[in-house]
């Protein structure tokens, strides 16, 4: 079956290979309720108690982001436990985690995005992550307004996050992802996107570490240097070829893969709302989503 699909690059046609697809999505289920760290318990406390002082640990570390990937999936935290409490007696009646150390142990969890690749084509974009899945009707009954919490991330063409910043509404989609730049500088030859990163601070960054900018430059910009003979150079470019030739020629289409792509899987797998009631941990819960993703995306 052949589906063609529209990109800001222009028209490509794809095939999806359904039978490949599915055997992924198979696989997806398995890895859920896998307890593979029943496996590697003795060995990864053994090494996370070597030199520690106090309480020492009981539950590996594997275990907690196994019950991570399950929270993200919209599990609470005492339906954690019960899925304990069902294995258990079935390997050995291996000790119950409580449903307090379950919550402790992931709010407390160290995310990373780390990759390994190199020259990497990278987007950055933003999107909202709903605070309660109580719907508008609660918002207008009660006349409450919650708001979002705003996730900007930073994707690569194989649709990979590879790292990701977590506020509120206010949060600066151009410093985050300025800062998201400096971090993986050494991994990225190339940077796409939309008109909002059009800055020069940008461009700037960008020229600074030798990276290629791929950035839509807003209708309404000067030729005029302003501060950046760098962005002046993309903006008289921009200007010459029109859009739709600049956008072909520097592959801008490759965003979508790097951004939306993206969010719209996470959202759909994993939902669009956290359940925390405080707001650290309504962020850790929100990052903890696009973690999930990049650890189902590695079974693709």
């Amino acid at each position: 079956m052949k589906k063609e699909a529209q990109t800001m690059g222009g028209k490509t046609k794809k095939k999806r290979d359904w039978k490949s697809y599915n055997k992924q999505l198979i696989k997806r289920g398995e890895f859920y309720i896998n307890p593979r760290f029943l496996y590697t318990w003795n060995e990864e406390v053994k090494e996370m108690n070597y030199k520690k002082e106090g309480n020492p640990y009981l539950y590996p570390k594997s275990m907690i982001e196994f019950l991570a990937i399950l929270h993200a999936k919209s599990f609470d935290y005492r339906a954690l436990q019960g899925i304990m409490n069902a294995l258990s007696p079935k390997f050995n009646n291996f000790p119950v985690i409580s449903y307090t150390q379950i919550s402790r142990r992931i709010n407390l969890m160290d995310i990373n995005f780390n990759t390994e690749e190199n020259n990497l084509i990278v987007g950055v974009d933003s999107s909202g992550i709903k605070v309660s899945n109580r719907g508008e009707w609660m918002r207008h009954k009660w006349k409450v307004r919650k708001g979002w919490i705003k996730v900007v991330i930073m994707g690569d063409t194989k649709g990979n996050i590879v790292d990701v910043r977590i506020g509120n509404e206010k949060l600066n989609e151009q410093k985050s992802s300025r800062s998201m730049v400096k971090k993986n500088k050494k991994k990225i030859k190339k940077l796409l996107g939309d008109a909002l990163h059009d800055c020069k601070e940008t461009f700037n960054l960008c020229k600074r570490l030798g990276i290629e900018p791929v950035i839509k430059i807003r209708e309404n910009a000067s030729k005029n240097a302003h501060g950046s003979l760098f962005r002046n150079k993309h903006v008289i470019e921009y200007k010459k070829l029109g859009y739709e030739k600049w956008a072909e020629e520097k592959e801008y289409g490759l965003r979508w893969l790097c951004t939306e792509g993206i969010f719209s899987a996470v959202k759909r797998i994993f939902g669009e709302f956290v359940c925390a009631t405080k707001r650290i941990n309504m962020y850790q819960e929100a990052k903890l989503k696009f973690w999930a993703y990049n650890q189902v995306k590695s079974l693709a």
